[in-house]
């Protein structure tokens, strides 16, 4: 379940790529479509968030920063020979 960090309502354009960056702002980039290159990246919302370490950030569908618990690990099946 995913907690919401901070309100930004960032509103999205097609063909672009939305992400919390290093340092906590919203980034997007272009994204790349067959033979076209994506482009660089430019910061779209300064929001600054502090991250915590273990947890996933990312632009939720309402445009704002929010957070996930990240699931590392997890049970390995055996091996059968």
């Amino acid at each position: 379940m995913a907690i919401k960090v901070a309100k930004c309502g960032v509103k999205r354009k097609k063909g672009y790529l939305y992400f919390v960056d290093k340092k906590g702002d919203v980034s997007r980039a272009k994204m790349a479509r067959g033979r076209k290159r994506g482009g660089g990246r430019e910061k779209v919302y300064k929001c600054g968030v502090k991250k915590k370490k273990g947890y996933l950030y990312f632009v939720d569908k309402k445009g704002d920063v929010s957070m996930a618990k990240m699931v590392r690990g997890g049970k390995r099946k055996k091996r059968r020979r």
